[in-house]
């Protein structure tokens, strides 16, 4: 457990610039203090002491903001920046080098038992506000931009955006593995609205059909003049 925490400390470091210091981290990041809270808690859960394990993280909420249900699955290496008002859920599942900002829930929409929260892969960043509800499964290498809410499953390597959330472009290539770190989860590019993105594209077809149209005009001159004159 000591040497997850360790790595889960050290991962900090390649996705906050603002980090400087392990000493920093340990003692100033909310998040941090979240995760080993929920670590010690999880282990209380795991081991048949339910009460325990939820009295320790509802402990850790009041202290950090953060609520982590001990029953949930996190991986390695995850980075909860900023932190405050997220919720993640019992049956939720988190791979590894996942990085969440706050005001995230990773929350249930069923009253059944069984897995009712979302199964994140790895990889994935989850921007600040976004809301991912139910038993959905978002792919390795995801990106959720800030508020998005999303209510269906999610394919790897693709950006989502808006509510409900939309793939921001038709089609991503698979990201390297070396792939740059976008902050909030959101794309740098121009266009990030896939509405945007449909209104160019229609504007274009549009732009293109007048053009044909001019052409069209141009090699029939004679029966558009004579078109005319009988509208005339």
């Amino acid at each position: 457990m000591f040497k997850r925490i360790v790595n889960d400390i050290d991962s900090i470091f390649s996705r906050d610039p603002a980090a400087r210091s392990r000493l920093e981290v340990i003692l100033c990041y909310p998040g941090v203090h979240a995760l080993i809270i929920y670590r010690l808690s999880s282990w209380l859960w795991r081991h048949h002491f339910k009460f325990l394990g939820r009295f320790l993280s509802s402990i850790g909420r009041f202290l950090t903001g953060i609520e982590i249900h001990p029953g949930a699955t996190i991986g390695h290496r995850f980075f909860i920046d900023h932190g405050m008002g997220v919720v993640i859920g019992e049956t939720a599942s988190i791979g590894d080098d996942v990085t969440m900002y706050h005001d995230v829930t990773l929350g249930g929409t069923s009253l059944n038992r069984g897995i009712r929260h979302p199964q994140i892969g790895n990889n994935v960043i989850i921007g600040a506000g976004a809301q991912l509800l139910g038993p959905i499964t978002v792919g390795d290498f995801a990106r959720i931009g800030s508020n998005a809410v999303v209510v269906k499953d999610v394919e790897a390597d693709t950006s989502m955006v808006g509510i409900p959330a939309r793939p921001a472009v038709e089609k991503h290539p698979p990201m390297p593995k070396d792939h740059h770190f976008e902050a909030y989860g959101t794309p740098q590019d121009d266009e990030v609205d896939p509405m945007v993105t449909l209104m160019h594209k229609l504007e274009n077809d549009v732009a293109n059909l007048r053009m044909r149209v001019t052409e069209l005009e141009a090699e029939n001159s004679e029966l558009v003049d004579s078109a005319k004159r009988w509208e005339g």
